[in-house]
């Protein structure tokens, strides 16, 4: 199983805006004072503009899908949390917390993929459990070392157990489940997606092992890390703040592996921290200033990548 690919689909946004619906548990949201809806929509259509060309510009493979404005959806510039794709050819749709967010699943993205040459054989659809308030956000949750067969994933308001074991079990994964806080006005609370702590590379893990308060889960997920062949990078929950576990290892030209994540991100890295990534992968990072503020989500909740197989 390949850890990384060349190719990711990314949703341009038209009308994105701070969620309310999501601000309720995802604590990296702010509301930016005196700016209009319009300008906020602006910049992040120049944030993601600049970032696709970014990465084309290595030999990324970017399928830019535009999105619409009806229905309404704030944060359908995050594609990776209600759909992920497989080398088996599986598609994966994931029940969502936020009402508004379950409206960014399209079809016709399966079909666009299609006409790219890529095949879908099978939709594995686990929406049906949003019923029951159970909820699993995709890659947001799910950090899957498809090498190694095993699936890190943070608890929270947004991952239920259950349907990590779930997932799992249909995908035969080893679940590695622990839970990830940050502090809010003094008080511990849950980080609501892994992979704002935590990034998987090739042969890399950048982790903020300080937000996993209880320390026989941490000591368990670096044991995994470890044993994997993961050199471990850790970053601070300040670094965290600034979107440094946000990132994503991807393939471009030649082969080549970029680590991408954004500038905010970069800067806050140590000589040392960028010293060992570069060892394992060039870095790559764009400004995305007003997607972080207002979607509380950075570069690597942008990118969904595709594994799919493709026609012969």
């Amino acid at each position: 199983m390949n850890q990384t690919t060349n190719t990711i689909l990314m949703i341009r946004p038209v009308a994105f805006r701070m969620n309310e619906q999501t601000a309720v548990n995802n604590y990296y949201q702010k509301i930016l004072e005196n700016t209009t809806p319009e300008t906020v929509n602006e910049k992040a259509q120049t944030e993601f503009d600049v970032f696709v060309e970014k990465l084309r510009g290595v030999g990324v493979n970017v399928i830019v899908v535009e999105d619409t404005l009806e229905p309404d959806t704030p944060d359908s510039i995050f594609p990776n949390n209600w759909i992920s794709f497989h080398e088996s050819g599986d598609v994966v749709l994931y029940p969502m917390f936020a009402e508004n967010r379950r409206l960014e699943r399209r079809e016709d993205i399966l079909d666009i993929l299609e006409d790219e040459g890529f095949v879908v054989n099978d939709i594995m659809d686990y929406t049906s459990a949003e019923e029951d308030d159970i909820f699993l956000e995709g890659t947001g949750n799910l950090l899957l070392d498809r090498a190694n067969g095993k699936a890190y994933c943070a608890l929270s308001p947004r991952a239920e157990e259950e349907l990590v074991i779930e997932f799992c079990e249909d995908f035969e994964m080893d679940p590695i489940i622990f839970e990830a806080f940050h502090t809010v006005n003094g008080e511990r609370k849950h980080i609501y997606h892994t992979n704002v702590m935590m990034c998987l590379g090739e042969t890399f893990a950048v982790i903020c092992i300080d937000s996993i308060d209880d320390k026989q889960e941490a000591k368990l997920v670096l044991k995994h890390l470890k044993e994997s062949g993961k050199e471990i990078v850790l970053i601070t929950e300040e670094q965290v703040n600034n979107f440094a576990g946000n990132m994503l290892q991807v393939r471009g030209e030649d082969n080549e592996k970029y680590l991408v994540m954004s500038t905010a991100a970069y800067k806050s890295l140590t000589a040392d921290q960028i010293n060992t990534l570069e060892k394992h992968s060039k870095i790559l990072f764009s400004s995305l200033d007003t997607i972080e503020a207002c979607g509380g989500g950075s570069a690597r909740c942008m990118m969904a990548e595709v594994f799919l197989p493709r026609e012969i």
